[in-house]
């Protein structure tokens, strides 16, 4: 017998529909060919484009099931429908210590693969094949993850592979196992008389069925004086799982030994790996689990695509519940404005200061017009500057204060008893840095838009709309020059925006220097800022609307794979 690593011979050139110059593709089913192989390289990004991102019940098993589809395409389905004349893979799969690199080592009858007591033995998986059928083997991530060796030892139109065991203590060997079943064209499973009512095997079989492959069993070390009661149990379990047909191989326990089995013992599982050799027997198999796998892509789909569809529904249930916990918000922010809280504490004291000691609200108006000098004007706009700080900090602490109660509304709504289906995840986490910063931030930002707007207001009542141009003199621009005069342009201001929080002291001071149209112009301030405060509390949703505004949860995210499932259903 003779093995060489393939790394040993140059490699060969595949050409893009994966066959070898003058290979031809035999008698496989029409129904097997670039069509099918197109659908399923569709299918496999769609399903790896595919997101489950809200925490929802099912959504783990869901997300395990995507996983399994893109190893089962990327390790089987794809390679293999892009060539069907390359060996049939037969994986030797099983427990830790059921004997599989042994028997691996005994059908080919030279140690290839590592056995061995310690536990993992099989660390690095093992993949042979007949070096007469290098021309026809198709470069995969099988082969990639394995030693890749020829043997003469394997019949031709068949590929041997060693996989690490599926209970490893190691994961990466567990996930290698899990990986390399998925590219299997046969599955030789092998377990033990003392392990084979061990829950693994059954759980590992009934994976390989739903997927439609092909399986084979092989009873390790079975006492000869209960052979026969062991075997009989083996089969009511198989035909209890449906698996009546599977091959079943039984190798008697020969007692305490050292490297491969006699030949004659492995024997029958050779004659068995011979007789599915050739080009046209090995093809059944290919067909046959191909198919199989094919006949088990729509309901598989049918789950992730329905997982999908549920996230899609459970996004839009969360964005209502979100628009829904605001309007109450916003109205209540609005109130606070209108009742005049602004103007409260610290902005009704800082009044009371300028009224005793500066007497701002005792200047004289004759005839509609404000009487001050120059000199005294400037004196009044600086002693009014720390009543427009108070103002700017009132009004910014009742934005906040907007923003925070929409937080704790959002919250409720979205973690409390009535919450939807993956809201909690979306509910604001209370206290939370980040957001307090850019709240307080945001209502810095509209404080000091909503002064600009005072600043603006004043040079509309002088009738300075564009700078440069000379105002029209009207009886309403003398009364607010005058006032300016009294005042200051920022003080004119400060008193509009006190006025507009709620301070009445201030609103008559106004009314008497400018009349009607500073009545209107503290009207639109407090509206405007009532408005910042119904807009610090809708942006506190829009980071969760960003958050929901993915391509995962959009409308159409299941249609993809709703295409791809019809597709396959036309096919099968």
């Amino acid at each position: 017998m003779t093995t060489r690593h393939a790394a040993d011979r140059a490699p060969r050139a595949f050409s893009a529909s994966g066959r070898t110059p003058g290979n031809t593709p035999g008698n496989a089913p029409e129904e097997i060919g670039t069509t099918v192989y197109d659908v399923g390289r569709d299918l496999r990004r769609d399903v790896a484009d595919a997101r489950l991102p809200l925490d929802l019940d099912g959504a783990g098993d869901a997300e395990e099931a995507r996983k399994r589809l893109l190893n089962q395409l990327d390790e089987h389905l794809l390679p293999r429908l892009k060539e069907l004349s390359s060996p049939a893979v037969v994986v030797i799969a099983g427990s830790t210590g059921a004997g599989k690199s042994t028997l691996y080592n005994s059908l080919l009858g030279e140690e290839v693969s590592t056995a061995g007591v310690l536990r993992p033995t099989t660390r690095e998986p093992v993949f042979a094949y007949n070096p007469l059928d290098v021309d026809v083997l198709v470069h995969s991530p099988t082969t990639a993850m394995s030693r890749v060796v020829e043997h003469d030892g394997v019949p031709r139109g068949t590929a041997l592979l060693d996989a690490p065991d599926l209970d490893s203590l190691l994961a990466e060997n567990r996930s290698t196992a899990a990986q390399l079943l998925e590219a299997a064209d046969l599955w030789l499973f092998v377990t033990t008389a003392a392990r084979y009512g061990d829950a693994l095997p059954w759980v590992a079989l009934g994976q390989a069925m739903e997927r439609g492959a092909s399986v084979a069993m092989v009873l390790n070390r079975v006492p000869q004086h209960n052979l026969t009661t062991i075997r009989g149990d083996l089969l009511a379990r198989l035909r209890e799982h449906g698996m009546e047909g599977v091959p079943l191989f039984v190798i008697p326990d020969v007692g305490p030994h050292e490297g491969m089995l006699d030949r004659a013992t492995v024997a029958p599982i050779a004659r068995w790996l011979t007789m599915l050799a050739g080009p046209d027997r090995s093809r059944a198999v290919i067909v046959r689990t191909l198919k199989g796998s094919l006949a088990a892509l729509p309901a598989w789909v049918t789950g992730i695509a329905d997982a999908v569809q549920e996230q899609v529904e459970a996004a839009e249930v969360v964005r209502e519940t979100i628009d829904r916990a605001l309007p109450d918000a916003e109205a209540s922010a609005r109130r606070t404005v209108a009742s005049g809280v602004v103007a409260g504490g610290s902005v009704a004291s800082r009044w009371a200061q300028l009224a005793g000691a500066e007497k701002i609200d005792r200047i004289k108006v004759r005839h509609g017009l404000a009487r001050s000098t120059k000199r005294r004007g400037r004196s009044r706009e600086v002693a009014l500057e720390p009543l427009l700080e108070e103002v700017r900090a009132a009004a910014t602490r009742t934005l906040v204060a907007a923003g925070a109660a929409a937080d704790d509304a959002l919250r409720a709504a979205l973690s409390g008893p009535s919450a939807p289906p993956g809201g909690p995840a979306f509910a604001p986490e209370h206290g939370d840095p980040v957001r307090e910063a850019a709240r307080e931030k945001a209502a810095a930002t509209q404080v000091h838009e909503w002064v600009a707007v005072a600043d603006r207001a004043v040079e509309a009542l002088r009738g300075v709309d564009e700078p440069g141009i000379a105002p029209q003199e009207t009886a309403e621009t003398r009364r607010a020059e005058a006032a300016v005069k009294a005042f200051g342009p920022t003080g004119l201001a400060a008193l509009l925006l006190t006025a507009a929080a709620g301070s009445d002291d201030a609103a008559r001071l106004v009314h008497s220097l400018l009349g009607d149209a500073g009545d209107a112009s503290v009207a639109t301030l407090t509206s405007d800022l009532a408005d910042r405060a119904a807009a610090m509390v809708s942006r506190e949703s829009v980071d969760l609307h960003d958050r929901l505004d993915i391509p995962a949860l959009a409308p159409d995210a299941a249609v993809g794979l709703r295409l791809r499932l019809a597709e396959l259903r036309r096919l099968s």
